[in-house]
């Protein structure tokens, strides 16, 4: 049996028309109608028959139709409790494709994917991208690509580099765990109903290992979501958000050699690491000498 391909506006239309569907706002719906974005995301993926796929927010099927056309065992978390039942008929053709209806974000993903290493692919709703991409990224899963469509002006914050307006913690954690590429720009034109934004394709590739060595992880990132909380202070105010006192805060970036004066958006994913390993120093030395 050869399915129709979901990806044309005639196709979606006719699936929302039958099934009763309108796009929910609330859940941040637009549909993907356009072939070739399918087969860009599937490629930025590096999708090879009997790849292990998470897709979050199938939809009505569009992207994991490419996905199972390409050979993926994908498995596909939908909260909008209609569309499982939709889902069942688009995909029907595919015996490789698992729909799981849940809320991804209280989801025990590891579980789900059964520990193996997977591949996240997702168009995601863009009023909860970075709580999902943070999740993804903090939770040390077995993940070695995320592919994921989003909102033009985030995908720039994920690759923005220090010193840029819009280089905050969001690319800090991306660019720590991965490296992140810009696929493609993709036009409101190739969604139902177009969204008011532009979109992008972003990739990334998960690393081996971190860029920058750090005594402790999450003192690195409660360092750098400390620097950015509040964007026009300085390293020496901001940094007060960790919970370090004004003179912990004075010795950690005195011994990190970094100014004071600086603000976080300065600071690269090196200084981050030196500065974190400061404090971490700084806090096991006053656990010894509370021992003492």
């Amino acid at each position: 049996m050869i399915a129709p391909e979901i990806a044309s506006p005639a196709v979606t239309r006719h699936i929302l028309k039958s099934f009763g569907l309108r796009a929910s706002k609330r859940l941040g719906q637009n549909f993907l109608v356009d072939a070739a974005v399918v087969r860009d995301i599937v490629a930025a993926a590096e999708v090879e028959a009997g790849d292990s796929v998470l897709e979050i927010g199938p939809g009505i099927g569009t992207l994991t139709q490419g996905l199972a056309e390409a050979g993926a065992r994908v498995t596909a978390i939908e909260l909008d409790k209609k569309l499982p039942a939709v889902l069942a008929e688009t995909l029907a053709p595919y015996d490789n494709v698992r729909i799981v209806p849940g809320d991804i974000l209280k989801t025990d993903i590891r579980t789900l994917m059964n520990g193996a290493p997977f591949k996240v692919v997702a168009n995601l709703p863009y009023y909860i991208t970075t709580p999902i991409l943070l999740a993804l990224l903090e939770q040390q899963l077995p993940i070695t690509h995320i592919v994921t469509m989003v909102q033009k002006e985030v995908a720039e914050r994920m690759i923005a580099a220090p010193g840029s307006k819009i280089y905050g913690a969001l690319s800090v954690a991306v660019q720590y765990h991965t490296e992140p590429r810009i696929v493609r720009e993709v036009a409101p034109r190739s969604f139902i109903p177009a969204p008011e934004v532009a979109s992008a394709v972003i990739a990334c590739k998960k690393r081996e290992k971190p860029p920058v060595e750090t005594l402790d992880e999450r003192m690195f990132f409660r360092v750098a979501r400390a620097s950015f909380g509040q964007r026009r202070k300085t390293l020496a105010n901001a940094l007060l958000g960790t919970g370090a006192s004004k003179d912990a805060v004075r010795r950690a970036l005195e011994e990190a050699a970094i100014d004071e004066k600086r603000r976080g958006e300065t600071l690269s994913l090196a200084e981050f690491a030196r500065l974190a390993n400061a404090f971490s120093a700084l806090e096991k030395a006053a656990a010894q000498e509370g021992q003492a």
